[in-house]
C-alpha cells in the first residue's frame, strides 16, 4: 500500500535529520581534532580551492540531476546523464590541471599547483555518482543516504586525522575530501539497483537541456556567491585571515546545513508531487517553513551565543580571531534553510529561470558590497555580507506569490514567532550566565539553559509544529 504524502514526508525528514544531525556531530568531532592538529594557514590554502572544486562539480552535473528528479526518469535517462556528466568532468579536470600554475600565481601560494591537481580529481569521482544520487533522492531513499553519509564521514575523518597527526598538514584535508567522495560513491553503487550501460543516447540530454542549463548557470552563480568572500580574502588579505574565515564559515555551515540538508532531501520531490494542487502546496510549504524556523533560529543564535566558549574550549586560542566572524555569520546562517525551501519551490515548478536570474542579481550586488567595504577590513565586509543575505530573502517572495500565492505576511507569521522566541531565550540565557567565570561550566550551562528555556516557551505557547514532531516520534516508537 502506498504511503500518504504526510507520512512519506515525515519519514524523509526524520532520516534526513538523522543523516544531517549525525553528519554534523561527526563533523564537529573531526573538525575539533583537525583544528587542534593543523594551522589556520592549512585551512586557508584548502579554502582557496573550494570555489574551483564546487564550480567544476556544477559543470560536471550540468543541472541534469535536478532534471531527473523533476520528471519520471527511465533507465535510459539515468544512463545518458551518467555518461554526459563523466565526460564533462574529465574535460573540466584537464582544463583545471593546466590552469593550476595560474591559480597558484593568483593567490601567491606555490603549493596550490600539486595540491589543486590532486583535489580536482574529486569532481571526476563526484560526477560518476550524480545519476545514482538523483535516483536515491527521486525515490526518497533517505535511510540509505543517511547510512552512506555517516559511513563516508567516519572513514574519511579517520584518514584525515591520522594524516594530520603524521604532520602531513594541508594534504590531510585534501585526502579527507578524496576518501569521503570515494566511500560515498561506493555506497551509492551498493544500494541503487540501476547501473550504467556502455551506450549513450543524446535524446534525454536534449530533452533535459532547457531546464538543466538554467540550473547549471544558477549553481555556478550560487557557488560564486557562496565562495566569493573566500576568493576576495585570498587576494586581499593574508592567508592567516583566510584560514580564520574558513574556520568560522565551516562551523556556521555545519549549523545551518543540518537543517537545510534535511529539507533538501525531501523538498523538491514533495513539491513536485503536490504542484497541481495550489492550496495544498501552499500549506505544505508553510509547514516546512515553520519546521525550518523552529530548528534554525535557536540553533544558529545559540551557536553565536556560545561561540567564544566553544572555540576556546574545543580548538584553542590560536583560533580566537575567528570568533567574531563566526558570531556574525550565524545571524545570516539562521535564514539559509528558508533559501533552500524557496529555491526548491521554484525549481519544482520548472521555473529554473527565476532561480537563475535572482542569483545573477544576488552575485552582482555581492560584488558591489565587496568593492564598497573591503578597505574597512574583514569584519566590516562580513557584517555587510550578512545583512545583505537576510534582506535578500524578500527578492524571492514575488516568485513564491505567483507560484503558490505565498504573501509576505504569511511568511512573517511563520518565521517571526520562532525568530523572536529564539532571540529572547538566547538573550536571557546570556545575561543569566554572565557571572559564571569557569569557561567549561559556562559553555555547558548556556547550552542547557537555552535549550530548556526555548522548549518551555514552545510548550507554554502550544506550538503546533513541536507537537507534531513529538507525536511523530512517539508513533515511530510504538510501531518499532
Amino acid at each position: 500500500m502506498t504511503e500518504d504524502l504526510k507520512e512519506k514526508t515525515a519519514k524523509g525528514l526524520m532520516w534526513g535529520a538523522i543523516a544531517n544531525g549525525g553528519t554534523q556531530v561527526l563533523n564537529l568531532l573531526i573538525g575539533i581534532a583537525l583544528a587542534n592538529l593543523l594551522l589556520p594557514n592549512d585551512y586557508g590554502i584548502v579554502g582557496l580551492l573550494t570555489i574551483f572544486t564546487v564550480l567544476a562539480a556544477s559543470l560536471s552535473s550540468s543541472g541534469f540531476a535536478n532534471g531527473l528528479i523533476n520528471k519520471s526518469p527511465s533507465d535510459n535517462d539515468y544512463n545518458s546523464v551518467f555518461w554526459f556528466n563523466v565526460t564533462v568532468s574529465i574535460v573540466c579536470y584537464v582544463i583545471l590541471f593546466c590552469c593550476a600554475p595560474l591559480i597558484a600565481r593568483f593567490f601567491h601560494q606555490p603549493i596550490l599547483v600539486p595540491l589543486s591537481r590532486f583535489v580536482f580529481l574529486c569532481f571526476i569521482i563526484t560526477a560518476s555518482g550524480m545519476s545514482y544520487n538523483a535516483y536515491m533522492v527521486k525515490n526518497m531513499m533517505n535511510r540509505e543516504i543517511a547510512i552512506i553519509s555517516l559511513l563516508a564521514l567516519v572513514i574519511s575523518g579517520a584518514v584525515g586525522i591520522v594524516l594530520a597527526w603524521l604532520d602531513k598538514g594541508v594534504w590531510s584535508l585534501a585526502w579527507q575530501q578524496m576518501i569521503y567522495i570515494l566511500v560515498t560513491n561506493l555506497g551509492r553503487y551498493w544500494y541503487v539497483p540501476w547501473h550504467p550501460r556502455f551506450r549513450f543516447d543524446p535524446a534525454p540530454i536534449k530533452e533535459l537541456f532547457p531546464f538543466s542549463v538554467k540550473i547549471l548557470l544558477t549553481n555556478i552563480i550560487n557557488t560564486v556567491s557562496q565562495q566569493i568572500l573566500t576568493v576576495a580574502f585570498g587576494r586581499l588579505f593574508p592567508i592567516h585571515d583566510v584560514g580564520n574565515y574558513t574556520q568560522a564559515n565551516k562551523w556556521t555551515s555545519m549549523g545551518h546545513q543540518t537543517i537545510s540538508g534535511t529539507l533538501q532531501q525531501v523538498a523538491q520531490p514533495v513539491f513536485v508531487s503536490v504542484r497541481d494542487e495550489r492550496n495544498r502546496e501552499l500549506n505544505v510549504f508553510r509547514k516546512m517553513v515553520r519546521f525550518a524556523s523552529f530548528l534554525s533560529f535557536p540553533a544558529l543564535f545559540g551557536l553565536a551565543m556560545i561561540a567564544h566558549e566553544f572555540i576556546l574550549c574545543s580548538i584553542g586560542t590560536k583560533w580566537i580571531d575567528c570568533i567574531p566572524l563566526l558570531q556574525i555569520l550565524c545571524l545570516s546562517g539562521a535564514f539559509m534553510p528558508l533559501y533552500t525551501l524557496l529555491q526548491n519551490l521554484v525549481i519544482s515548478h520548472g521555473r529554473s529561470d527565476i532561480n537563475m536570474w535572482l542569483n545573477i542579481a544576488q552575485i552582482l550586488l555581492q560584488i558591489g558590497i565587496i568593492f564598497l567595504f573591503y578597505k574597512q577590513g574583514i569584519t566590516a565586509l562580513v557584517i555587510a555580507y550578512t545583512v545583505f543575505y537576510i534582506v535578500w530573502i524578500a527578492a524571492w517572495l514575488p516568485a513564491a506569490n505567483s507560484i503558490i500565492g505565498l504573501r509576505f505576511l504569511d511568511l512573517m507569521r511563520d518565521v517571526c514567532p520562532f525568530l523572536f522566541i529564539a532571540s529572547a531565550t538566547t538573550a536571557a540565557t546570556y545575561f543569566l550566565t554572565l557571572p559564571i567565570a569557569n569557561l567549561w561550566l559556562l559553555f555547558v550551562l548556556r547550552i542547557i539553559i537555552a535549550a530548556l528555556l526555548y522548549m518551555a516557551v514552545m510548550r507554554l505557547l502550544h506550538v503546533a509544529i513541536m507537537k507534531e514532531c513529538i507525536q511523530f516520534i512517539k508513533q515511530r516508537r510504538n510501531r518499532s
